[in-house]
């Protein structure tokens, strides 16, 4: 998979693109991360990439000539390319949209700043995506997420079998608790379950956790949660315990 970032602020990927998780995988050869400095695809000597808005008004916005050169120029080496704008006006990134960005070959972030950019790139683009309702500088933040989250679900890229598929939201439910040693801690204990060996049991226990874990701190994500018979069940009787405590 390849992964194209055009932003003004190339160095700001440097750091993190060296690090853990992201430099294996492109020792792995499973990622390709290549960062494209827009002020390189601005005409002029001064190569400018802002001016002032139309109609007036604070700030400076994008010019759109030197993000349509960019796009053109990453969109020629691959027809199976998807261009995703970061922008508050975008849709929310979720699991879901990470694991269908991961099945891609080619992907390419766009990193807005300043006031924004000029409206019409929007012609260019295949769509937008937010990581949230909030205000950032730039679009840099949201590139590392959105890169952070599919890259791990690249084959290969976490190594043991099902590493990502039992993480939080793959199920639709949050990660169950973990515990490693020292067994007992100023008192508190590691669940006995977790020593038992039964991995059946072990295995069942983690479940309950999960969704004990997700009607407690995440409600909202039981709504959309893929629930067996059995669940359903549990999650009555969880709610129900909790009901008679109160």
């Amino acid at each position: 998979m390849q992964i194209d970032i055009l932003t003004l602020f190339p160095e700001f990927f440097t750091s993190p693109f060296s690090q853990s998780m992201l430099k294996r995988a492109q020792a792995l050869g499973a990622v390709r991360y290549r960062v494209l400095n827009l002020r390189d695809f601005a005409a002029g000597r001064h190569k400018v990439t802002d001016d002032r808005p139309f109609g007036g008004g604070p700030g400076m916005v994008l010019k759109i000539d030197p993000l349509v050169a960019a796009i053109r120029w990453v969109q020629r080496e691959s027809a199976d390319t998807r261009v995703i704008l970061l922008s508050p006006q975008g849709t929310l990134f979720s699991q879901k949209k990470a694991r269908t960005l991961a099945e891609l070959n080619h992907l390419v972030l766009i990193c807005g700043h300043y006031e924004g950019f000029d409206e019409r790139l929007r012609h260019y683009i295949d769509e937008e995506l937010s990581i949230g309702d909030y205000i950032l500088t730039g679009g840099e933040i949201p590139a590392l997420v959105i890169i952070d989250a599919v890259t791990r679900l690249v084959p290969g890229v976490l190594g043991g079998e099902g590493a990502a598929a039992d993480e939080s939201f793959q199920t639709g439910l949050l990660e169950h608790p973990h515990y490693t040693r020292p067994r007992v801690f100023e008192g508190h204990e590691v669940p006995e379950v977790l020593l038992s060996g039964d991995h059946e049991r072990i295995a069942r226990w983690r479940h309950e956790q999960a969704l004990r874990r997700t009607i407690m701190m995440r409600p909202d994500l039981i709504k959309t949660a893929s629930l067996t018979p059995e669940d359903k069940k549990l999650l009555a009787q969880m709610q129900e315990s909790a009901e008679e405590n109160r």
